[in-house]
């Protein structure tokens, strides 16, 4: 077939035969339309750029949207095992980036990131998110989930958490002068009745840290912790079965910190820990998977620091496989609420 591009029906049709290729086109998530409109969206994907939450490690965490978008253009493909085409069944779009006017000053950044996920809770729209530092997901439930949110119809969400650290380190009055940092907000949460920790997980801990009662705020609040040489243990199906039992019907929020994989799956990821093997990827998809046909509202992959990653770009491959998966979970909800 050959193309005249200097006709306008030609051109359309040469666009739409190109649009396959991920390297071609304007990078967006997964080669989804940009609209900065959440109205008459389904799934809302959103760039949060943000790094001013977690300044005691490495930088450049407010890089990880673009690097994403960059390469997920690759991953625009059907879910095999969910049998579904999530770009076909549902309308997905990439919403664009979070607007951070003030980007080196984190307390008033998760200001701004929650009122702009109020636009989206009002909306109707599910979130999947690309951080940024852990710091994002504290306002992101602040907009969707508890008394007055849309999204879990005033409902808490249960909390299911990837990470080798908890995050509720609610006994720090602040972490380098910030007080709503990636260290703070699975404390917050549970005690502003955003998330319900009773109906919560937090999965893959393995923190190399500084005091030896570093579980017990997220114990106080009443999380499931399943530090990593539990979940050894457990194995992935008892883990599967404990998250299903622990949350239930409730509204689902999936927060995947890519440093809960080993360091060799994810070697760009913030606060890497190498005195335990982390978890596998397969072994998270397995857990993803496992949760299809539960209420799953939206969720976010942080912690992505591309500066830092292999020439071949593997951290944000990776980061962008879990996103998918996150989709393909909530459109996949969606679809079985039809």
């Amino acid at each position: 077939m050959s193309y005249d591009l200097s006709d306008d029906g030609d051109l359309a049709r040469a666009k739409q035969d190109t649009s396959k290729w991920y390297w071609w086109g304007i990078p967006t998530f997964f080669k989804c339309p940009h609209d900065e409109n959440p109205s008459g969206a389904d799934v809302v994907l959103v760039g949060v750029p943000h790094s001013s939450g977690n300044g005691s490690t490495e930088r450049d965490q407010h890089l990880g949207p673009q690097a994403v978008r960059n390469v997920s253009g690759l991953y625009r493909r059907v879910h095999t095992d969910f049998g579904i085409n999530p770009w076909n069944e549902k309308r997905i779009v990439d919403l664009g980036d979070v607007p951070l006017p003030e980007a080196m000053v984190n307390d008033v950044c998760v200001e701004h990131i929650e009122a702009f996920y109020k636009r989206i809770d009002k909306s109707g729209a599910r979130p999947v998110s690309m951080g940024g530092d852990h710091s994002i997901t504290g306002p992101i439930l602040k907009a969707i989930a508890g008394r007055d949110a849309k999204t879990t119809g005033g409902q808490k969400a249960a909390l299911i958490h990837f990470d080798a650290h908890t995050d509720s380190y609610d006994h720090l009055p602040h972490w380098l002068g910030v007080r709503r940092s990636a260290a703070h907000w699975g404390g917050y949460l549970a005690a502003e009745g955003h998330v319900d920790p009773s109906k919560s997980l937090q999965i893959g801990l393995r923190g190399h840290t500084g005091t030896l009662d570093w579980y017990e705020a997220s114990k106080e609040h009443g999380y499931e912790i399943v530090p990593i040489k539990r979940f050894r243990e457990l194995g992935v199906q008892g883990t599967i079965d404990l998250i299903r039992e622990r949350a239930g019907d409730a509204p689902v929020y999936v927060t995947f910190d890519l440093d809960v994989l080993d360091p060799s799956i994810a070697p760009a990821a913030s606060n890497l820990e190498v005195t335990q093997s982390g978890m596998s990827m397969t072994e998270v998809v397995t857990i993803l998977q496992s949760m299809r046909g539960m209420n799953v509202i939206g969720g976010d992959v942080v912690c992505l620091i591309p500066s830092k990653d292999n020439r071949n770009k593997v951290t944000s491959f990776v980061a962008m496989a879990v996103m998918f998966e996150l989709v393909s979970l909530v459109t996949d909800r969606l679809m079985s609420e039809e």
